[in-house]
Order: C-alpha cells, then sequence, then structure tokens
C-alpha cells in the first residue's frame, strides 16, 4: 500500500514537471533517508513535548510552590531594602556613644520606617509575612526576633514573638538554602536576576 502511494505521489509530480520547462535553475536539494529500500525526502521537525495528565500530588505540588513564589516576588524588595536599612543603621549608631542620642536616633528612623512601610507591608498576608520574615533572615544574617531585641528591647521582642505565634509562625525561624528552604533559594535567585541584585 505505501508503495503504491509513493508511486502515485511520484507519477503525479513527473506528469506535473512535464508540463514545465525546464531551466538552469529548477532542481532543489532536499535531505533524504532510505527506508525499507525506498528514497524519500525528510524533514526533522521541531520538538514537541507531550505531557499526561497532572496527578492530584503534581497539582498540589504545583499550586504550593506557585504560592511560594508569588510570595518571594512580592517580598524580596523589601527584604532587600530592609538588608539594607539595618546595614545604614548599624553603621551610623556606630558613631553615636551617647545613649541618649542613640534612643533619638532610633525613634526617629522608626517613624520614618512605619511611614513609608506600615501600609504596604499590612497589606502582606500571613503567608507573606512568613516568607518576609524568612528573607530577611537571608539577607541580614539574624533573624527578626534578635533583631527586634537588639533595637526595641526583649520585651517588644517576646510580645512580637507571641503575635508571630498566635499566627502559627515564628520570629526565630532560620533560613537555610540547602535544606527545607532550597526551593525558596531557587526562586530568590531568580528574582534578585529580574530586580538587578544578582
Amino acid at each position: 500500500m505505501r508503495k503504491l502511494l509513493i508511486i502515485l505521489l511520484i507519477g503525479i509530480v513527473t506528469s506535473a514537471n512535464a508540463q514545465w520547462k525546464s531551466g538552469q535553475n529548477d532542481t532543489l536539494w532536499v535531505p533524504y533517508i532510505i527506508y525499507e529500500g525506498d528514497t524519500m525526502t525528510y524533514k526533522v521537525m521541531d520538538q514537541v513535548n507531550v505531557f499526561g495528565k497532572m496527578t492530584d500530588e503534581q497539582r498540589a505540588y504545583l499550586k504550593k510552590w506557585t504560592r511560594l513564589r508569588n510570595a518571594v516576588y512580592v517580598t524580596y524588595p523589601y527584604a532587600k531594602k530592609a538588608s539594607y536599612i539595618i546595614n545604614d543603621v548599624v553603621k551610623n549608631l556606630d558613631k553615636i556613644q551617647d545613649v541618649q542620642q542613640r534612643k533619638k536616633y532610633l525613634s526617629t528612623r522608626e517613624k520614618e520606617l512605619k511611614k513609608e512601610f506600615t501600609e504596604p507591608l499590612t497589606a502582606l498576608s500571613v503567608y507573606q509575612g512568613k516568607i518576609l520574615m524568612k528573607l530577611i533572615n537571608r539577607e541580614t544574617h539574624n533573624n527578626c526576633y534578635d533583631l527586634i531585641k537588639e533595637y526595641r528591647g526583649g520585651f517588644t521582642a517576646r510580645f512580637w514573638q507571641t503575635v508571630a505565634w498566635v499566627f502559627g509562625s515564628s520570629l526565630k525561624q532560620d533560613y537555610d538554602p540547602k535544606g527545607p528552604d532550597a526551593e525558596m533559594e531557587s526562586i530568590v535567585l531568580e528574582v534578585a536576576r529580574m530586580y538587578g541584585h544578582a
């Protein structure tokens, strides 16, 4: 059947060619293969990926990963900004020896930060807040509890730790890019390249 089809196609092409006037540039060179003794043209087609239906586990994983990726995209710029601010505060506090002047400086900076960040940070979901705390730990190498304790005191740090606990989180959470936070780290590197922080 296949040979009959090929012979028929050759006959049609030959009769069509017989009606044309042959000329200097009427030959097209094409790649060919020999298949079961027959010579025929061939073309390598673009790769086509065929996927089966996703399992329930795959669908759940994709949903979880997408949620994490979205949270990292939203919170990473805030973590970078927090790192910059903390480094700036530390640098300026090193120059101030008087205790009262240090308190005044911290109070002034706190007012500026509240004015700039209160609205956008209160718009974050609880999940995004957890991701932000991890990213702050990544950028500053300190967990949020230690940072609050350092600049606001132990009582305030314990208060906010209790609030975080009520929402199922902790200010003391660490960031382990080679362990449980490996997926987050790969997303962070992607986002960092996008924002030009890499």
